[in-house]
């Protein structure tokens, strides 16, 4: 991947444990796990346990990170908003 593409890809240079952080904070883990039917995020959910298990899991890990990208663009979004009003 060039320079050029990292530049604008939402994931570089971001851990999976800030990814996870950052939508817990957001969202917390109980919509967090309806929007994601994941037992690591909806029976006692923890940082450590889902870390563990996105590690070793590609399609869940993918669907945190299509969430993570979802939610950094509504942040951005709503940025501009209030900068506009």
């Amino acid at each position: 991947m060039s320079k050029q593409q990292q530049v604008n890809n939402p994931l570089h240079g971001v851990t999976l444990k800030e990814i996870v952080n950052s939508l817990v904070e957001w969202y917390g883990w109980e919509k967090l796990g309806q929007w994601i039917r994941i037992k690591c995020f909806t029976n006692d959910p923890s940082l450590k346990s889902s870390l563990k298990f996105l590690r070793k899991t590609p399609w869940a890990r993918e669907k945190v990170e299509n969430l993570y990208i979802v939610t950094v663009k509504k942040k951005q979004n709503k940025k501009k908003k209030q900068k506009g009003d």
